[in-house]
């Protein structure tokens, strides 16, 4: 069950990295698509907290303690830097997510399973946003 505890609080780290990137990125953006992509940034940040809140409180009913400690994100000011850098942390966080279903269905946590299909589902939406922002955004 350890290795299942890691795994979470693994993503756990990413979702704090998450909420931080998107609420920087939020007053950081400039330029012509400033007020859309400040809203769609905070907008974000509400998902990702969901995403967290489950993580910490699975974390501890399985007996862990959630970390605290986010991980690192690239600090960029480019608006289609910004898109690029969510896009490929929103696609890196899918495949994490789909090896830790796998510890989810050894350790036969079936809710584990299935709340981390959902947050495939929430963060499949970001990244199909992300990859429509990015088709019509300057450097």
């Amino acid at each position: 069950m350890e290795e299942l505890i890691n795994a979470l609080n693994e993503d756990l780290a990413f979702e704090y990295s998450a909420i931080i990137q998107y609420i920087t990125y939020s007053a950081l953006i400039s330029g012509l698509s400033r007020i859309e992509l400040k809203e769609f940034f905070i907008n974000e940040v509400n998902d990702e907290l969901e995403h967290a809140k489950f993580l910490a409180d699975k974390i501890t009913a399985l007996g862990g303690k959630p970390i605290i400690t986010p991980k690192p994100f690239k600090l960029v000011e480019n608006p289609k830097e910004m898109i690029e850098e969510l896009l490929k942390a929103e696609e890196e966080t899918i495949e994490r997510y789909k090896k830790h279903i796998e510890l989810a269905q050894k350790y036969n946590q079936i809710d584990i399973k299935v709340q981390l299909e959902n947050i495939i589902v929430d963060e499949s939406k970001h990244r199909d946003e992300l990859k429509k922002i990015l088709k019509n955004i300057g450097g």
